[in-house]
């Protein structure tokens, strides 16, 4: 029989996550091209290893059984493709990353910059991921590391093939039209009418974290405006329309006026760097992550940025002890 790395992915990926439209985004495919690897897997097993159910696929007894063993062919894959890193002494070759959107304007530059510099032989691709996909992306093997999110209040479950490590913590702030919050620390308990709030959706971890604080504070958001897109909110928040949540990092996304209050109730996210447990001891990976660890993801105030509530403020992600050029 003879197949590719991508088709035992789709295989497994399928056993996984029970969807050929799951699969497709966690490999960064379509659903089509994923069906179209799954047929030729087939053919070349030379029995049915799916059986439509619907409008749906399943796996049959023996894709079932094909998917264990399509697994330690990965995994065997992946350990000779850390050998051949280990003995070649040094950090080189190819390596697939994937992040989310705050992370790919804030500190993939840098990151990349600092890498190309040290690591000159290290090609990095990278791709953007919604941060919710961001785990499965990296449990397919689709990419060899990625920076995500977690939320301590609504915490992802531990896949055991997955390595999560903690890269930054990020507080939240109540962020509030200009002029409509008293000066200090707000407690969520007092936020109300006549202003709404400005969240995503509860089927994602931000959203349904941000809700459970709410909750917990004795307090059911008023949803006006469900929004996705970080820079759409502090657009909605600076019009006046409602009230949101934002970080350091949030706030770097758009220059915007609004006020930014501490929270009395403890809110917050972890960056982190997610990579598969069979690739952790591999040079390149364990470069990136080492890197990532390096970066100071600290606001800096007083240097005349964004200005915010009154307060000139600027957010950065340092690269210090980089050299020039």
């Amino acid at each position: 029989m003879d197949w590719t790395s991508v088709q035992l992915r789709s295989l497994v990926e399928l056993r996984r996550l029970g969807t050929v439209t799951a699969v497709a985004g966690a490999l960064g495919y379509t659903p089509g091209a994923i069906s179209q690897q799954l047929a030729a897997l087939e053919r070349s097993a030379g029995v049915p290893l799916l059986r439509r159910v619907g409008r749906r696929v399943e796996l049959t007894d023996a894709g079932l059984a094909f998917a264990g063993h399509a697994q330690q062919i990965l995994d065997i894959e992946a350990a000779a493709t850390a050998a051949l890193e280990r003995s070649a002494g040094r950090v080189a070759g190819e390596l697939q990353m994937a992040v989310f959107a705050t992370a790919a304007a804030e500190i993939l530059p840098v990151l990349l910059a600092r890498l190309a510099r040290r690591y000159p032989d290290l090609v990095v691709r990278s791709r953007e991921l919604v941060v919710d996909d961001v785990y499965d992306t990296v449990a397919s093997g689709a990419v060899d590391l990625a920076v995500g999110l977690e939320y301590p209040d609504v915490p992802i479950r531990r896949d055991p093939s997955l390595r999560v490590m903690l890269l930054h913590r990020e507080r939240f702030f109540l962020a509030a039209p200009a002029g409509t919050l008293p000066p200090g620390p707000v407690s969520l308990a007092r936020t109300g009418p006549p202003l709404g709030w400005i969240l995503p959706p509860e089927d994602t971890h931000y959203g349904l974290a941000i809700r459970t604080v709410c909750r917990r504070a004795g307090i059911e958001p008023e949803l006006r405006h469900e929004v996705v897109d970080t820079a759409v909110s502090l657009a909605l928040v600076e019009a006046g329309i409602g009230l949101s949540t934002v970080t350091d990092l949030m706030l770097r996304l758009r220059p915007s006026r609004f006020d930014v209050r501490p929270l009395v109730e403890p809110f917050e996210r972890h960056i982190v760097a997610v990579i598969r447990a069979s690739a952790e001891h591999r040079p390149n990976v364990a470069a990136v992550v080492r890197v990532l660890r390096e970066l100071q993801l600290e606001p800096v105030a007083g240097q005349g940025g964004q200005e915010i509530g009154g307060v000139d403020q600027v957010f950065q992600v340092g690269d210090s002890g980089a050299q020039p050029g």
